[in-house]
């Protein structure tokens, strides 16, 4: 219950591992930068709720904030907290290549449709893919949880009704 000083110093080593060179914030630095991305993401999502009757400013709004607060990139909240080597590392996983791969181009595409295309319909469409696949991308984390997907997704589909 109680920690050490001990403790707190590997805690410290944890943070800090493997980031020599790359940079040099302190644990705390990293939080407040997690933080404040966490927070940037978060505020852009809600405000793309605001704006969701127009279909290509909530995508922009909505994608920023996806990749600043959960999605999977060198610049996202949880790389200050790991850094952005073990991040790097952990998106081109074996487990991790393919939806993030997806994931990365979901993003793309729905920043192209929105920005580039102006088409609504295209947008929205790209918008759900890259909901969907950074939801795919994240069940890589839980242990077994994309084989139970889909096996729950096979038996709802072989059910009659």
């Amino acid at each position: 219950m109680w920690s050490s000083g001990q403790d707190d110093e590997e805690q410290q080593d944890y943070f800090v591992e493997g980031t020599e060179g790359l940079c040099s914030l302190s644990p705390m630095q990293r939080m407040y930068g997690f933080g404040a991305c966490l927070l940037a993401g978060v505020v852009c999502m809600f405000l793309s709720m605001i704006v969701f009757a127009k279909p290509i400013k909530f995508a922009v709004l909505f994608t920023f904030g996806n990749v600043l607060a959960v999605g999977r990139t060198l610049i996202d909240s949880t790389a200050f907290v790991i850094g952005p080597k073990q991040q790097l590392r952990m998106m081109l996983d074996d487990a991790r290549i393919y939806a993030t791969a997806i994931y990365g181009g979901c993003v793309i595409v729905a920043l192209v449709c929105a920005l580039l295309i102006h088409s609504k319909i295209l947008t929205l469409i790209a918008v759900i893919c890259e909901i969907c696949s950074l939801f795919w991308y994240s069940l890589s984390y839980i242990p077994f949880a994309r084989r139970m997907v889909s096996d729950l997704t096979i038996r709802l589909c072989d059910t009659e009704i």
